[in-house]
């Protein structure tokens, strides 16, 4: 064990090579920025970042949609010299794809990133809720053994990988940090504590082969993909394939690095920055936003919840931290597995109806300066939390009568006199069944491990890269800091109320919980 306070955070990464991936997400660039400011002796920052169609290369998409994101404002105004400096001589972008074998390079190129790198901080994902199964199988658990591969090829150098909370499924009560034993009896763990999931995951493969077999329309086929990987997820005991894949995939790197430096850090809900850069940073919009959006557009007047449980939500900037924290504690203590949780639930929780209230109490003192999030002032009535059995049943009953008075005027001609309350009725079922389960918590995510990681590190480093949720006022965060970065940052006055709703049914994050639309380089929950 490492005497107190003695692991140097800026000593240990000072001169390090980190590869990171999912650094066009909202948690890759938290960290990037970080580093950028509070460590700027680090030798290099190796980005492994896939192409798309309009920035075919890794360095394309950092100048474009990295370099370019207001999280780095404070840096520029700080000093754009020396911005652009550290862009230019110490962040190197390799463009690969996690899900190929050795990220699609040659043989050459990959042993030569191996060789010049000394640790992963793995933060990309698919943080979809309702991600087609195989997708999120490919992305969220089989890309791993491609990082293991990595990892191993450097010399089973220290991995430091993005989880979430929410890997602990539909397990209630207290959650610790340790390996999740699902609720499911369908699994096997060996003598070394991790569980065998590839005998499920080559089941799961079955399954979706038969479906694809079975549905020869593209669209029907990737709605059945979803309804799948939903049913799958319920039935091994977790809410959704994003939440099920992570846990599979955290099994799969326990396993493939048992004899590896790694540590698994789990953040609960990622939501909009507490201090750093500056408060109220945010990209998109992220789970417990689809509260605050169904409250402000008037298009939910209330929703599926339980007023006393807790949500943990963590700000971006100590999810950040704890990976750094972590990162300097693997360097300096190789050798072994450590799960850390960046949570506030065990130590400074706030429930869901306290959020809730705080939330209004702030829009109606001042939603005359959220002018996005409130395009037409203070909403009218205040938001209702109502059972979440009870709303489901309810609003599905009602999506059946207006479903077939759909059917019935498409059959005759007749013109549908409903439609918007159809539109309603499909939207407000989406975003219940997708978040209403993270708004009805019954378990308490600790974090004791992390607080003791924080007592192995110097004094000034546990202020410069703060992690403790206790420092969080929720009057001022869920107040005035995070409805400000909403409105500031997330929010476009061009989109509608409606649109604003569906984006948040594809969300954000380490969770890793993730941004809008999930991608391979979203963070996490």
């Amino acid at each position: 064990m490492q005497p107190r306070n003695e692991i140097s955070v800026k000593e240990q990464l000072a001169g390090k090579r980190i590869l990171i991936t999912g650094t066009t997400g909202f948690l890759g660039k938290v960290v990037i920025e970080k580093i950028i400011r509070d460590i700027p002796d680090v030798e290099k920052l190796i980005l492994l970042v896939r192409g798309n169609d309009k920035y075919p290369t890794a360095r394309e998409r950092f100048d474009h949609e990295i370099a370019l994101s207001t999280i780095f404002d404070r840096l520029k105004d700080e000093s754009a010299a020396c911005f652009r400096q550290f862009c230019k001589e110490k962040i190197e972008c390799v463009t690969g794809e996690l899900t190929q074998k050795n990220f699609g390079l040659n043989s050459e190129d990959f042993t030569g990133l191996a060789g010049r790198i000394d640790m992963v901080i793995h933060v990309a994902a698919s943080v979809d809720f309702r991600e087609q199964l195989q997708k999120a199988l490919m992305i969220n658990t089989l890309s791993l053994l491609n990082l293991a591969n990595l990892v191993k090829a450097a010399g089973n150098i220290p991995m430091i990988h993005v989880s979430t909370c929410f890997v602990n499924g539909f397990n209630t009560g207290d959650c610790r940090e340790e390996i999740v034993v699902p609720v499911s009896k369908g699994f096997i763990r060996d003598a070394k504590g991790f569980y065998q999931v590839l005998p499920v995951i080559a089941k799961l493969h079955k399954k979706i082969r038969k479906v694809e077999e079975n549905c020869a329309d593209p669209d029907q086929l990737a709605e059945r993909l979803v309804e799948l990987g939903s049913k799958e997820s319920h039935r091994y005991g977790w809410n959704d394939t994003y939440t099920f894949t992570k846990w599979l995939g955290e099994q799969i790197l326990m396993e493939e690095l048992s004899d590896s430096t790694l540590t698994i850090v789990r953040p609960a809900i990622i939501e909009s920055t507490y201090q750093e850069p500056v408060p109220g940073w945010v990209e998109g919009v992220k789970v417990a936003d689809a509260i605050i959006l169904a409250y402000a557009r008037e298009k939910t007047p209330f929703f599926p919840a339980r007023a006393n449980g807790v949500v943990d939500i963590i700000p971006a900037d100590m999810a950040a931290n704890s990976l750094i924290l972590a990162a300097a504690e693997a360097l300096a203590m190789p050798g072994t597995h450590r799960i850390y949780q960046c949570s506030t639930g065990s130590s400074n929780p706030i429930t869901v109806g306290r959020m809730v209230n705080l939330l209004q109490l702030e829009s109606n003192r001042n939603a005359e300066a959220y002018e996005k999030l409130y395009p037409k002032g203070k909403p009218k009535r205040n938001f209702r939390i109502v059972d979440r059995k009870l709303f489901i049943t309810a609003m599905a009953t009602l999506k059946g009568v207006v479903t077939f008075y759909d059917g019935v005027c498409k059959i005759t001609g007749m013109k549908n006199r409903i439609r918007k309350v159809t539109d309603f009725v499909n939207t407000t079922m989406k975003l219940a069944i997708t978040f209403s389960f993270y708004a009805s918590p019954r378990y308490v995510f600790h974090n004791n491990n992390l607080m003791d990681l924080t007592s192995r590190v110097s004094p000034a480093d546990t202020s410069v890269f703060p992690v403790d949720a206790r420092a969080i006022e929720w009057e001022r965060y869920m107040g005035p800091i995070h409805l400000s970065g909403l409105n500031r940052y997330a929010l476009k006055a061009r989109k509608t109320a409606i649109q604003q709703a569906e984006d948040t049914i594809r969300i954000t994050g380490v969770a890793e919980i993730p941004a809008v639309g999930g991608t391979l380089e979203s963070g996490t929950v």
